[in-house]
């Protein structure tokens, strides 16, 4: 077998490592892992192999705030007036599904689930009075499509707490996980059912015969029969898909929090800013919308400008008057594009892409995931 000329590996691993796999899945992400193992329970003799460039995943699937929600009443409305009713209802009943999936696979107490609602916060009368206004209409396509009532209750006396805030509506079938646990249970299941993942592989480039795929990478030269492309706001740089793109999240946590009365997520400003308890801290992110075209990168560099936004409205509106320290800061890159359904499309004869989770990948990943391995299959 034959691998790069400035390796040099042992028979042994040449073996076990550089053989052609029945797919490779770039990217250890919800995607890829979930890909893999949806794959492996299909096809139980299949050789699969993950390979990941970071020693944790690259993008947000440990990044992110742990937000187990499939959208929010003035973001759902926005889709709605942009996009093709059909999609946004699709999109919202894979979302539905993902977490119904993730959440069988792995059982809720090893990832912490916990059905506490998700709240949207408005400091615009207009645009609360808006969205209250197409409530029934909203209860109504949920019931339609998810067989689920009154998805959604006007809760607005019960967030007093925060400060300059007009209204809330309240989803209170949307809850929270632990994003660290769930990708801690989801690698422990793929390692269980003999899927190998090698970390610090960096893949710059795949050439798709009409046989095989070579993937090109750091550590040599990798083969399979199919390969699934995973990663989500970075898979521009492998494969070419017009309408995916990267988008930085700005995060903090605070140091724990004496007394913190606040329980369930939040989300603001149509879902541009969200934000939890989370071991009596608050996490808080977001704030792109401020600073689109910086934000539109694969950077994992802190925004001072929106850095100070989360610091401001930490202090001003969801923390008035409570001492707190914040403890650490970072980022997260998502996949986005001009709508929100992921893209589950082969871009070559044996490359599939499985990307745009349009920032609600721990809701959507293990359904896309589902799906991409039917795809591979059914080839």
């Amino acid at each position: 077998m034959q691998v790069s000329k400035n390796v040099n590996y042992s028979y042994w691993e040449m073996d076990q490592y550089f053989k052609i796999y029945d797919l490779i899945i770039i990217g250890s992400g919800i995607v890829g892992l979930s890909t893999a193992i949806s794959f492996k329970q299909k096809n139980k003799k299949a050789s699969i192999l993950i390979l990941e460039k970071g020693i944790l995943p690259s993008g947000a699937s440990t990044k992110n705030a742990g937000f187990a929600c499939f959208g929010s009443a003035s973001e759902l409305l926005d889709d709605l007036g942009r996009i093709n009713k059909d999609s946004v209802w699709d999109t919202v009943v894979l979302r539905w599904k993902g977490l119904e999936l993730l959440r069988k696979r792995l059982g809720d107490k090893n990832i912490d689930y916990n059905n506490w609602g998700g709240y949207e916060l408005f400091d615009n009368k207009n645009d609360f009075n808006y969205c209250i206004e197409n409530i029934a209409n909203l209860n109504k396509e949920y019931t339609r499509v998810l067989g689920i009532k009154k998805t959604y209750v006007d809760v607005s006396e019960k967030v007093n707490q925060f400060k300059n805030i007009k209204g809330a509506i309240l989803n209170k079938y949307e809850g929270q996980i632990n994003t660290g646990k769930m990708m801690h249970a989801l690698t422990a299941l793929a390692a269980k059912k003999d899927i190998t993942l090698l970390n610090g592989i960096a893949v710059s480039k795949i050439n798709d015969a009409d046989t095989k795929v070579e993937i090109v990478s750091n550590a040599g030269i990798f083969k399979a029969r199919k390969v699934v492309v995973a990663t989500n706001g970075f898979a521009k740089e492998l494969i070419t898909l017009p309408d995916v793109h990267p988008a930085r999240a700005q995060v903090l946590i605070t140091k724990p929090i004496k007394n913190l009365k606040i329980k369930g997520t939040f989300h603001y400003q149509q879902g541009y800013y969200y934000f939890r308890n989370i071991d009596d801290r608050i996490l808080f992110g977001g704030g792109r919308n401020l600073d689109r075209e910086v934000e539109t990168t694969t950077k994992m560099e802190l925004n001072k400008k929106l850095q100070d936004n989360l610091d401001s409205l930490l202090k001003n509106m969801i923390l008035p008057g409570i001492p707190y320290e914040v403890d650490h800061r970072w980022t997260g890159i998502m996949g986005v594009g001009s709508e929100k359904k992921p893209i589950i499309q082969f871009v070559s004869k044996n490359v599939l892409a499985a990307v745009r989770m349009g920032g609600m990948g721990v809701a959507i990943g293990s359904m896309v995931g589902e799906l991409a391995a039917k795809k591979i299959k059914n080839t």
